[in-house]
């Protein structure tokens, strides 16, 4: 299938040669500003979001970045990145002979799906398929069909309904067709999960039963949050004297800013906990969301500001480990 090219470089507004750190900043700020939650157009926003997402997903990744790195050089070459054995316009992943699949509404452009999703397509029971066509009055179950689906923490933590659409190839003298599934995202959602829509696969052969459709969850990179498990880890960024005094604050939540108790004393690393504000578990209970403290010091400290950091070192009944 004909692709056009993404610059992800471009997307996130980095120079080919940003750091990591460097993408992770420039990808923060975007999805601070286009995220569905806090976009003053929504849909425009969610659309933005996902190409941000999608850029990171591949500029994060080494080997991704690597791939998309020498896929620029060599954009005009036909046969670069398809799959052993597929002719041009073939999906990547997809093995030689099998139908070529196309997908919308994933989350994911035609470009990241041909490049860079990973995307199988014959896995379980489909593995029978490999290798020789089955011959007359042979009986056997189509292949199963796998792409990714990029799910976003809001619809992993509320559910959700998607409008996916499958594009299958020409086949035995067959028009080419289009369906669309209304896909629903459960609650609690987990990376890598799989949906399946039974029957919606790849056609059986004499008569046997079509294969199925999965789709395999990705969770979308969020702003502000890690996520382990059920559980949603932020960095909280405070002042010395915040960290020293202690601080109500407020902070983000998927469920909206709520507001944290920084107890006296409280030391760079520590992680506060804030029972069921994490994504939903198996058992109907939900995870936490975790504070990871960071005690922020002035760079380049005023005149002022270094007199005052002396006399405090004066007065001070701390010490360090390494002084008696």
């Amino acid at each position: 299938m004909a692709v056009k090219f993404k610059d992800y470089y471009e997307t996130l507004g980095v120079p080919r040669t940003a750091t990591s750190t460097e993408i992770k900043k420039a990808y923060r700020k975007l999805a601070l500003v286009h995220h569905p939650d806090v976009a003053k157009d929504k849909v425009a926003g969610e659309e933005k979001f996902r190409e941000i997402n999608e850029a990171y997903q591949v500029l994060s990744d080494p080997e991704k970045r690597k791939r998309f790195d020498e896929l620029g050089a060599n954009w005009e070459d036909p046969g670069f990145g398809s799959a052993p054995g597929a002719g041009p316009g073939q999906s990547y992943g997809q093995p030689g002979g099998e139908e070529a699949f196309e997908f919308g509404g994933t989350g994911f452009s035609d470009f990241f799906e041909q490049y860079f999703a990973g995307r199988r397509d014959g896995f379980g029971a489909s593995q029978g398929r490999r290798g020789a066509a089955p011959g007359e009055g042979f009986k056997q179950r189509g292949h199963d069909v796998e792409a990714d689906i990029l799910v976003t923490l809001e619809e992993a933590l509320r559910g959700s309904q998607r409008k996916v659409s499958l594009r299958r190839p020409a086949a035995n003298g067959a028009s080419e067709r289009q369906d669309t599934y209304n896909v629903r995202i459960p609650k609690g959602v987990h990376e890598g999960q799989l949906i399946r829509l039974g029957g919606q696969g790849g056609a059986g052969h004499g008569g046997g039963a079509a294969g199925d459709l999965y789709l395999r969850v990705r969770l979308a990179r969020h702003p502000d949050f890690r996520v382990q498990d059920s559980d949603l880890h932020y960095d909280l960024d405070v002042a010395p004297w915040e960290a020293v005094l202690g601080v109500q604050i407020n902070v983000p939540a998927l469920d909206g800013p709520t507001s944290l108790k920084v107890p006296v004393g409280t030391s760079s690393g520590s992680q506060l906990r804030m029972r069921g504000l994490g994504l939903p578990k198996e058992d109907g209970t939900r995870g936490d969301l975790y504070a990871t403290i960071r005690v922020q010091t002035p760079e380049s400290p005023t005149p002022e500001e270094k007199e005052l950091w002396e006399k405090l070192a004066a007065i001070s009944k701390f010490k360090p480990r390494n002084e008696s």
